[in-house]
């Protein structure tokens, strides 16, 4: 009788442990919560205004302090950018910036410039006028 006493008890007491593990997951109506963002923001306006040959001091004027930057790789900088809203998904922007001595090569990430063929064709339009005059 003891034995079954004890080990029904200790059945209840274990399944009230497993129960109360999922009491931090459980969403209240009504209450508030904060959207969460962490590190550089990144806007497509920034990654427009990159152009190879700039300088680190010129991108840092366009980008913001890079969130990492890697003491063995000094010429590669990062900008992350986490936001998560309110109870929702957390979303993550990336972009690598490479350097070649304080000259800008290429980056990479989760952006791409927009207006570069616009660019281009506006450079070759003004080549063009120039040489004509």
């Amino acid at each position: 009788m003891k034995q079954a006493f004890r080990i029904s008890t200790l059945l209840i007491l274990t399944s009230l442990l497993l129960a109360c593990g999922n009491i931090g997951n459980m969403d209240f109506p009504g209450v508030y919560k904060i959207s969460i963002p962490q590190g550089n923001i990144i806007t497509q306006d920034m990654v427009d205004q990159l152009r190879p040959g700039m300088t680190k001091r010129q991108v840092i004027f366009v980008m913001g302090t890079p969130l990492v930057r890697d003491p063995f790789h000094q010429d590669r900088w990062d900008y992350i950018y986490n936001f998560q809203p309110g109870g929702g998904v957390r979303g993550q922007e990336r972009l690598s910036v490479f350097f070649v001595g304080d000259a800008l090569t290429n980056f990479t990430g989760d952006f791409t410039p927009t207006s570069e063929a616009d660019e281009t064709a506006e450079i070759t339009e003004t080549t063009e006028q120039a040489s004509t005059i």
